[in-house]
């Protein structure tokens, strides 16, 4: 262990799940976040109503989410039997592949068990309970209700500076302070001011990519009859290039479920009942549909959630990077939520985070460098699945055009081909890089049946 202080910017999943990790490597750690953060977690989700609450600081709280086999993996690594504990609480879990409905470009993928564990939840729950898990380990400090002013470096003049020594923040009611540390994280998400900072140090800031969706999330809670899934705890109805909407229906503790519906490039569902119920019939399979019209929503209107568009900032490809700082989650790079990627990546990176700490000579660059593999294959899916839609401004080159091609004979093959849905589930889920899909034993079936519309 090092003997000394961490500071973590962002009390989200990333912040937290870097939080504990970081418990194995300094005697101190600190989380400062906006918002409150303050209440344990009872297990029971009837318990009390604020445990479900969104915070200011994740508007995106209130909608679907995901947490991929890989992320799973992560948390029960991290807090081991967090699975079999999530369950006994009211959790709804199955199996990835055999328990969830995954429907895209308008086939229903084959559903056969995998033997990988998933959970259905709503974000605060999810969050709540790591919460309490991180609080309650020795050394880790919450300042809760901080605004995050910036970082603090070891000289006051920029041509000088060569380290981050602390951050500086600032209580809501108070004056600002700074805060010193021997390593800050930056895990406060898309808004990450750290480009500007570095800038700030007379450091150079990342290059970002960035591919625009516009896409919006609609959501309503319901009370839904778990036998209307037929076994299923989730159902999800990715867009097609005929029909470039979705929608998603999942079970949530407590015996409810979450019903979310998006659309891109401003075609957004309607917030209210009729325009809501309307939407949800034109996507590409009925599933969702069938789902609204014989359940109870459980508020009047639904909410929005706007996400303009994908964002990566690389900074793996600096030269130089302040010791003492790094970057992780949704600030090193933000997906389209539509793929559910962004609490697994930033739980993979905490481990790979933990791994590059153990040898006692941490370099950024070093990290940023090693988890671009690890950011690629989403970001490889995330922005590829977004080109293949009609009106999305992403590569047209013929290598994306023959690999969409391949994908739409993938998809009908897996409607009927447990071994190709297998397969794909495993790359989704990031258990596997997506070339897996293009290895012989796949590609012969998906390339020796003709295309079929099985749903």
């Amino acid at each position: 262990m090092t003997h000394g202080h961490a500071v973590v910017l962002g009390g989200s999943m990333a912040g937290l799940l870097t939080a504990r990790v970081l418990t194995e490597h300094f005697d101190r750690v600190t989380i400062v976040d906006r918002d409150e953060l303050a209440g344990g977690w009872s297990g029971d989700p009837d318990a009390d109503p604020r445990e479900r609450a969104v915070r200011r600081g994740v508007p995106q709280g209130r909608h679907a989410h995901g947490l991929l086999a890989a992320g799973l993996n992560v948390i029960e690594e991290l807090f081991p039997g967090a699975t079999g504990e999530l369950a006994a609480a009211g959790m709804p879990t199955g199996d990835v592949l055999g328990n969830v409905r995954f429907c895209a470009n308008g086939h229903r993928l084959k559903q056969v068990p995998t033997g990988m564990a998933a959970v259905s939840f709503s974000r605060p729950y999810l969050e709540t309970w790591v919460r309490s898990k991180v609080l309650a380990l020795p050394g880790v400090e919450v300042r809760g209700g901080h605004d995050i002013i910036g970082i603090a470096s070891d000289d006051a003049t920029a041509a000088a500076r060569t380290r981050v020594v602390g951050a500086r923040i600032q209580s809501l009611d108070g004056p600002a302070q700074t805060l010193a540390a021997d390593l800050v994280v930056d895990a406060t998400g898309k808004g990450s001011r750290a480009p500007r900072w570095l800038a700030e140090l007379g450091y150079e800031r990342p290059r970002e990519e960035r591919l625009q969706v516009d896409l919006a999330y609609v959501s309503r809670p319901y009370r839904v009859a778990p036998a209307l899934l037929d076994g299923d705890i989730a159902i999800i109805i990715g867009p097609s290039a005929a029909a470039p909407r979705g929608g998603a229906v999942m079970l949530q503790e407590g015996g409810r479920a979450v019903i979310t519906l998006f659309g891109i490039l401003g075609d957004h569902a309607p917030l209210d009942d009729a325009g809501f119920r309307a939407y949800a019939k034109r996507l590409p399979l009925p599933y969702v549909s069938d789902i609204i019209e014989a359940s109870e929503p459980l508020a009047d209107e639904a909410v929005k959630y706007r996400f303009p568009g994908s964002t990566r900032h690389r900074y793996d490809r600096l030269r130089r990077f302040p010791p003492g700082f790094v970057v992780v989650g949704d600030a090193l790079c933000s997906f389209n939520p539509m793929y559910g990627q962004g609490m697994s990546v930033a739980g993979v990176e905490a481990l790979m985070l933990g791994s590059h700490l153990k040898t006692g000579h941490f370099d950024a660059l070093r990290f940023f460098r090693a988890v671009r593999p690890v950011v690629d294959i989403p970001w490889q899916i995330a922005t590829g699945g977004d080109a293949a839609l009609p009106g999305v401004d992403g590569p047209r080159d013929l290598g994306t055009r023959m690999v969409n091609r391949y994908l739409d004979r993938l998809y009908a093959a897996a409607a009927h081909d447990e071994v190709v849905s297998r397969a794909f589930s495993r790359v989704t889920n990031l258990l596997d890089p997506p070339a897996a899909l293009l290895r012989p034993g796949i590609a012969r079936r998906v390339l020796g049946r003709r295309r079929s519309a099985i749903v």
